[in-house]
């Protein structure tokens, strides 16, 4: 994104903070100076961290950040080791109350997306024997996950992930998107495999400290609304199994962020979780 908004907005510099399930990035440019300068690439990760997960949160996701526009959205992915003796989700979960205690999935740390979307599996599933073995982000899984250390993950979806399925280094069962991905037309959805609940998006796009100049928020928008109506930015975030989202404006990323909250919310108040 950064090279596709430097013809746009001139001079655009990366600084990546990782830690806290991007919170501290997020956290760092809540605390910014509100001059348009200082910009967030984030979304629906650390405002569920923050939001929902956390006594004490290191910001306040809706008063501490303006929303400018979304630029993808990602889903996660129910992956296995070929080991494991299923072809379909269904069959997973049979093979999972069959074997109480023996399966276990991986994900990307404790309060991740993937995480909660695992519970929300086992939730749905009716399979609470399924260990949950949390790592330091998504790359150590993937390589646990190639290796047949842990037998299960739920990666978000990659370009990477996506060439291990076809490969046959590991076998995606379902995905998490509302519709089949334009990247991977041969994967099912959750939903038309008979879990409509387990439909999962996580929005990315941009966002600005609170009390940064309305024209400064629009400007920005609006370079990035071009910047994403590219069709080479649209086939280099689809080949990296990211859905672009065009047209966006500020009120419908908030709406956006507000609804995966609401999600969240509920089910980890069902679960009873907390990371801190």
């Amino acid at each position: 994104m950064a090279d596709k908004l430097r013809p746009l907005l001139g001079t655009v510099v990366v600084d990546n903070i990782g830690g806290g399930g991007a919170s501290l990035g997020a956290a760092a440019v809540a605390r910014a100076r509100p001059d348009g300068y200082t910009l967030l690439l984030g979304g629906t990760l650390p405002h569920v961290n923050e939001a929902v997960l956390k006594s004490t949160p290191l910001y306040d996701p809706v008063k501490d950040l303006v929303p400018i526009a979304a630029v993808a959205a990602n889903v996660l992915c129910v992956a296995v080791h070929p080991s494991v003796p299923v072809q379909t989700l269904k069959e997973l979960i049979a093979y999972a109350k069959a074997h109480p205690g023996k399966l276990s999935y991986g994900h990307a740390g404790v309060g991740s997306i993937q995480h909660l979307t695992g519970e929300l599996l086992k939730s749905i599933a009716g399979t609470p024997d399924i260990v949950q073995v949390p790592y330091r982000g998504t790359g150590p899984l993937i390589t646990d996950l190639l290796g047949g250390q842990v037998p299960m993950g739920t990666p978000g979806v990659t370009g990477q992930v996506l060439e291990f399925h076809r490969s046959g280094k590991l076998r995606v069962l379902a995905v998490t998107s509302p519709t089949r991905l334009v990247a991977a037309p041969e994967l099912p959805t959750a939903a038309e495999l008979g879990f409509p609940g387990l439909t999962v998006r996580g929005s990315i796009g941009l966002l600005a400290p609170a009390g940064t100049p309305n024209a400064i928020i629009e400007q920005i928008a609006q370079a990035t609304r071009t910047a994403i109506a590219e069709p080479a930015c649209q086939r280099m975030l689809i080949d990296a199994g990211i859905e672009p989202t065009l047209d966006s404006n500020p009120e419908e990323f908030r709406r956006s962020l507000a609804a995966d909250v609401a999600l969240w919310t509920s089910v980890v108040k069902a679960l009873g979780l907390k990371i801190d």
